[in-house]
C-alpha cells in the first residue's frame, strides 16, 4: 500500500508527542509499504518557523515532503486570543480564524494533499488540534485514519472539533481512557476504531536484575577475566551517570521542558522535597523550553540519542511523568520497557490507568504526595524491583511493536475494502 502520514512536524530532531509516536509508526510500517510523510517546514512549535529546507527529504527509510508555513505565531497575541474565545460566544469564523494564528498555517500541505489524495491508499493523520489534520481530513474522509493523541482540554470542546471527530473512516485511539473520553463527547461516525497505541522496544537481554533485595543496584554478569571488563561500568546505568556527573538516586523526566507539561510544578515540588531532606537528583533530557533554576540536585541532560536516552532509563531510580495532560505517554511506556517504575501527576486519568493496570508506578495528586511517593520509591528497593518486573510484563502484553503493526494493518485492510 502506499500510505501518507499527515503531522505538523517531522524529524529525528524532534523528541516527544504526537511528532515522535508518528515517526515511530512510520519507520516501522516503511518496510512493508511505500510510506510518506507530508509535513512542514517548521521545528519549533512556539513559532512554526521555517528551519528545514522546503522539498523532499529521506529520514530514516521515510520520505519526508516539506512545505512551507504562510506564516509564524506570536504565541502572546494567540495566547490572549485563545483566552477570549474558550469563555466568550463566538462564530465559527472566530474558531477558524483561532486555528489560523494558532498553527502551523500551511495552505501548501493542503494543496498537495488536495491534487494528490488519489496516489495514497490511506492518509493518517496525526492529532486532532492543528490545522493540517483539522482541514486535511476532509479532504478525502474515506480513506482517512485518524489517530487523535486527544485529551480534555479547553481547545477540544471548539465546534471545529465536533465536525472534525464525526469525518474519518477510521480512528486508531491510543488507550482506553482517551476512547472513552471521546466516545462520550462527540459523535464518532468512524467505520474502524481500534484502540492501538504505540509500540516500545524491549531491551534484547537484560544482563542484570533491576536492583539486588537491599535496593542496591546490580552488577553486570560478566567475565571479569575479559580484557574488556572495565569494573566501573559493571552496574546499570553506569555510562550516564559518569557522563552526567551524577551520583546516589535519579529522579529522571525526558521530553519537552516545558510548564504546559507539567515541568514547572516538577521543580517546585522537587525543590521542596530536597529542601526537606529528600536525597536524590532531578535529571532533565530534552529540549528546554523554560529557564531552570540553577541548582546542585538539578541536571539538565539536554538532547539525547536513542541508545543515551534508553541509558538514562537504566539509570533512573525512578522516572517522573508530570504532564496533566497525555493520550498514551511514550516517556512512562520507555521506563516500563527498562525496569524502571514511575512516578506520575494523579491529574492525568491516562497515567493513573497505566500505574495501576501494570502496577509499576505511582502517583501524586499534590506536593505531599510527591514526596511521599518519591521518598517511598527512593527508599525501597524490593519495591523498585517488583514494579520494575511489572513494567517490563505490561509493555510485553500489551506494547509490543507486533501487536500495535498488526492493528494497523487491519485497519487498512478494512478501509481499502470499502
Amino acid at each position: 500500500m502506499k500510505i501518507a502520514f499527515i503531522v505538523q512536524r517531522y524529524g529525528t530532531e524532534i523528541l516527544g508527542g504526537s511528532e515522535y509516536h508518528c515517526r515511530l509508526i512510520a519507520e516501522r510500517l516503511a518496510p512493508k509499504h511505500q510510506v510518506e510523510v507530508l509535513t512542514t517546514c517548521a521545528q519549533d512549535y512556539i513559532t512554526w518557523a521555517n528551519e528545514y529546507p522546503e522539498g523532499t527529504d529521506r529520514v530514516r527509510g521515510v520520505t519526508v515532503r516539506r512545505f512551507t508555513n504562510a506564516q509564524t505565531r506570536d504565541i502572546h497575541a494567540f495566547n490572549q486570543y485563545s483566552e477570549w474565545i474558550f469563555n466568550n460566544a463566538h462564530s465559527h469564523n472566530d474558531e477558524m480564524e483561532w486555528l489560523r494564528q494558532q498553527g502551523p498555517w500551511c495552505p501548501a500541505l493542503l494543496e498537495y494533499l488536495e491534487r494528490n489524495h488519489p496516489q495514497y491508499d490511506v492518509l493518517i493523520f496525526f492529532t486532532y488540534l492543528y490545522a493540517p489534520t483539522a482541514l486535511g481530513v476532509r479532504i478525502a474522509p474515506h480513506k482517512s485514519l485518524l489517530v487523535p493523541t486527544a485529551h480534555d482540554e479547553p481547545a477540544i470542546h471548539l465546534e471545529i472539533y465536533k465536525e472534525l471527530f464525526s469525518q474519518p473512516a477510521g480512528i486508531a485511539y491510543n488507550t482506553d481512557v482517551e476512547r472513552r473520553f471521546l466516545t462520550t463527547h462527540f459523535s464518532m461516525r468512524a467505520l474502524e476504531e481500534e484502540t492501538v497505541g504505540c509500540g516500545v522496544e524491549l531491551p534484547q537481554a537484560q544482563q542484570y536484575p533491576r536492583d539486588q533485595p537491599d535496593g542496591s543496584p546490580a552488577a553486570e554478569e560478566v567475565n571479569d577475566d575479559s580484557p574488556t571488563f572495565r569494573p566501573h561500568l559493571a552496574h546499570r546505568g553506569t555510562t550516564f551517570r559518569r557522563r552526567h556527573r551524577l551520583h546516589g538516586p535519579i529522579a529522571l523526566y525526558g521530553g519537552r521542558i516545558d510548564p504546559g507539561k507539567g515541568c514547572e510544578e516538577l521543580v517546585e515540588y522537587f525543590s521542596a522535597y530536597v529542601n526537606a531532606g529528600g536525597d536524590a537528583s532531578l535529571a532533565l533530557m530534552g529540549v528546554k523550553l523554560m529557564p531552570l533554576p540553577e541548582e546542585p540536585f538539578i541536571r539538565f541532560a539536554g538532547r539525547l540519542s536513542d541508545q543515551e536516552r534508553t541509558q538514562a532509563l537504566e539509570a533512573a531510580t525512578v522516572v517522573v511523568v508530570p504532564s496533566p495532560y497525555e493520550s498514551l505517554s511514550l516517556l512512562a511506556l520507555e521506563a516500563f520497557a527498562v525496569g524502571t517504575p514511575i512516578l506520575a501527576n494523579a491529574r492525568s486519568e491516562v497515567l493513573v490507568d497505566h500505574c495501576r493496570k501494570s502496577n509499576a508506578g505511582l502517583y501524586y495528586a499534590d506536593r505531599d504526595e510527591f514526596d511521599q511517593c518519591l521518598r517511598l520509591l527512593v527508599a525501597d528497593g524490593r519495591l523498585r524491583a517488583s514494579m520494575g518486573a511489572n513494567g517490563r510484563d505490561y509493555v510485553r502484553q500489551n506494547y509490543r511493536w507486533d501487536v500495535i503493526l498488526g492493528k494497523y494493518e487491519r485497519m487498512f485492510t478494512s478501509l481499502k475494502k470499502r
